[in-house]
């Protein structure tokens, strides 16, 4: 963890109100340091796991992923100086083991040689894509917290992170093919999604039916208590277009834009995709997204 961390956080904070754009000015102002996924949640007063989330539906990056370009950013600026350091040097400094490594992502994001571009070769000019989280979704909104009652689930879980997030929605086969679980309590499906612990940047996701409170689930699934909460309540009227598409959009809108700007603490609970009963993808629906926030 960074030296001063609550400090910088809170001088900050002072300064930027929105806490993915004071990250995000955190990043310009040390790129160089070492810096952590809980470096950088600690300055936006988040949780690893929310942050990431947050940051990633905003901007269409993962933090660290982030931090990486606008290194290898200001990296090829240093190179475009009178004097620039070597590239050995210059590659410690951004945070590269090695200059091979270096060497390597530099050409995969500018198209050039960090050596012939220090010769003077034209570099591209410098972008860092950034989802545009604006996109038109039919995505309504609970306007105050909502109370919801305790909650056991089983389902089939993993852990997931960028590599491998693809594979989410082969939990639901699994699921399906065991249903209806005993102790099975209505047919509503859940997406439930919480931090994984000791595995930075990476979240546990289950897809799960609710259970009575003393039923156990079959041999493969799980079982997950999720406590009486508040919740920010999102609801999204879908159509029967792409529901990849729309999905990814209201996620966006949400985890990007409405959750950041509510002025609310999150929660260390779960959060939830709720499904209704005879859902079906290609066809037109509801889907909410339970978001955990402190009373």
């Amino acid at each position: 963890m960074l030296g001063g961390m609550d400090d910088a956080a809170s001088l900050a904070g002072q300064r930027i109100a929105d806490p993915l754009e004071r990250a995000m000015a955190y990043v310009e102002d040390h790129a160089f340091e070492p810096l952590s996924l809980a470096d950088l949640a600690a300055v936006a007063g988040l949780s690893p796991y929310h942050f990431g989330r947050e940051f990633s539906a905003r901007y269409g990056l993962t933090p660290m992923a982030f931090v990486r370009a606008r290194r290898l950013g200001l990296a090829a600026k240093t190179l475009a100086t009178p004097n620039p350091p070597s590239l050995v040097c210059l590659a410690f400094d951004a945070g590269f083991e090695s200059q091979e490594g270096f060497t390597r992502a530099f050409k995969r994001a500018f198209g050039v040689s960090p050596g012939r571009y220090r010769r003077g070769a034209a570099l591209p000019s410098e972008t860092v894509a950034m989802t545009d989280a604006r996109s038109a979704v039919r995505l309504a909104q609970e306007p105050a917290p909502v109370k919801k009652p305790a909650l056991r689930v089983a389902g089939p879980s993993a852990v997931f992170g960028e590599d491998n997030k693809a594979g989410i929605p082969m939990l639901w086969p699994k699921l399906i093919g065991q249903l209806p679980l005993a102790g099975q309590l209505g047919d509503v499906t859940y997406g439930v999604g919480w931090a994984a612990g000791g595995f930075e940047g990476c979240f546990n996701y289950m897809a799960a039916v609710a259970i009575t409170p003393d039923a156990t689930a079959p041999e493969g699934l799980e079982t997950k208590d999720i406590p009486a909460q508040n919740y920010l309540v999102f609801r999204l009227e879908t159509d029967a277009s792409d529901l990849h598409t729309q999905m990814q959009a209201a996620h966006r809108q949400i985890w990007g834009e409405r959750v950041p700007k509510s002025g609310l603490k999150l929660a260390h609970a779960p959060d939830l995709e709720v499904y209704p009963p005879g859902f079906q993808p290609d066809r037109p629906s509801r889907i909410e997204w339970w978001i955990p926030v402190e009373a």
